[in-house]
This record gives structure tokens, sequence and C-alpha cells, in this order.
């Protein structure tokens, strides 16, 4: 698979305007990458639309939003129930809004060997990373092509870009993301919809340790040249959605890392990962 970071594939359309009666939608967006997005495109003139389970801290982000001036609205749903997943169009149209951006970034990880793993979170992990993914783009993608304008951002990993022993299954799930959105920007052409795959590599957002990591270990295994801010993550992939770019990486160094991952031999690139990756030199598991 090779990285097609910086490569135009929506014809140069940017971002559809903002309107009083469009909206952004942003999963996950109750903290770390979703809320960065929220923000960012908030702080260009797009009311959102916040969806994540939890609806109190999305109201905290709502209500600071909606102090400047930027319309905002509260979603709370499970995005691992398919029939939550299936209601959230109607809800968003009910409220008299129009869904031009969708922003998938709702995920998880488990971590550890996959003989040590937990059958139901396992299956967690992908219902939330890969079908949800899957299941709401079929749902907005045909009122966007409809209307002939749209842009949608899928959250995927530099963990795409190369197998991931300790972390199998979630590494799977983003080199499906990535795979899915770059056939998308095929299909989508000249329809006035644009799609991008973000390709973060390590953040500081508490979503290692709600994975399972140790609060350093993470740090230990990664270069710290390689860890980005939320913010910058959510810039970049807000520029390269208006760019109509197929692949947002994030960071200089991410960017070389994700060409190295894809060039470099499997027999040689996955013994080195199972050496240094902290979920299996500490025994954890999912």
């Amino acid at each position: 698979m090779r990285c097609t970071a910086g490569v135009r594939y929506g014809g140069g359309m940017s971002l559809p305007r903002p309107a009083p009666d469009r909206t952004a939608v942003v999963t996950g967006a109750s903290s770390g990458i979703g809320a960065a997005i929220a923000r960012e495109l908030a702080s260009r003139g797009h009311g959102v639309t916040l969806v994540a389970r939890r609806a109190d801290k999305l109201d905290e982000l709502a209500n600071e939003l909606r102090s400047r001036g930027v319309r905002a609205e509260v979603l709370a749903a499970d995005l691992s129930d398919r029939s939550a997943r299936a209601e959230l169009l109607g809800r968003i149209t009910e409220l008299g809004l129009i869904p031009d951006i969708l922003v998938n970034n709702a995920g998880l990880s488990t971590l550890g060997p996959v003989v040590e793993s937990d059958p139901e979170a396992e299956m967690n992990m992908i219902e939330v990373d890969v079908v949800a993914v899957a299941d709401l783009c079929t749902r907005f993608l045909p009122g966007m092509t409809e209307r002939r304008r749209g842009a949608l951002l899928n959250v995927a990993s530099t963990a795409a870009f190369q197998p991931l022993p300790g972390q199998a299954g979630y590494g799977a799930c983003k080199a499906f993301v990535l795979s899915y959105t770059q056939s998308l920007t095929g299909e989508l052409r000249g329809t006035g919809v644009t799609a991008t795959a973000l390709c973060p590599g390590p953040v500081q957002t508490g979503f290692g340790e709600a994975a399972g990591f140790a609060k350093d270990d993470a740090e230990k295994a990664l270069p710290s040249i390689m860890w980005v801010s939320a913010e910058t993550v959510a810039k970049t992939a807000v520029d390269d959605m208006d760019k109509g770019r197929m692949v947002s990486i994030p960071g200089p160094a991410n960017r070389i890392g994700s060409i190295f991952a894809q060039i470099t031999p499997r027999t040689l690139l996955v013994p080195m990962l199972t050496r240094i990756h902290p979920g299996l030199k500490n025994g954890a598991s999912s």
C-alpha cells in the first residue's frame, strides 16, 4: 500500500461553505482528536454536531463553541450499537440540519497478544473502528453526492501502513479504514464530494492509557519527534480536507516513518516491531 499523502484527488475542491442549516458531524468528539477537529471546524465558521457516548463531555465542548458564536448540537450515541448508528442521520435531519461534513473519528484499541485477548473486547473494537465507519459512510454519502457537495474524513492511523504485533486488531482496523477511504476517493471523483484518510502518529490524548498502555511505555517506545499535539493533527486534517487530499499524515517525522514502514520487508519489520511493542514486552493483554 503506497503512501499517498499530499496527493490531491478532489479536483482542488474546498470544504463546503458554512451555512446556518449545514453541519459538520464529528464522532468521538468528547475528547482528544475529535474535540480538536470540532474546535478547528468551528474556528472556520462551521456549525458542528458532536457525537459520542457521554453527553456531559459533549455539552462542555458545545457550550465552549457556542460562546464563540458557533452553532453546536449534542447527540449522544453509542457507535458500537447498530440501531443507534442507523438512527443518527435521521436525528440530524430532524433538527433541520444538512450534514455536509462527516468526520468518522470514534475509535478505540485493545492491547496485548491475540492469544490473551478478550473476544468481546476485540469484536467491540472492530465494530467501532471498522463497521461503524463503513455504516455511517453508506448512510451519509448518498445525500452528499445528491447535493453535489460534501467532505468526508475517516480517521485511520500511521498503524495502517504496517502490521502491529501487540495491537494486531487495531492495526488491521486502521488498514481497512485507509484502504476503504482511498477507494472512496476514486468512486467520488467528479461528484463534488471528497474523502480524506487522516493517519496520525502518536498523539497525547489519553487514547493509549484507555487502551491499556502504562503512561510512559508508549513515549519510551517511540521517538519524541514523532509525537504531535491534537491541535496540530486537527489543523493538518482540516487543511488537507480543504485541499481535497486523499491521505493526511500530520508531522514530517510521521510522513517519513510511514514511507519507511511501507518499503521495509515484512520479514525485517515484524520482528523489530514485536521487540519494541510495550504490549508484548510487559505481557499486557486487552
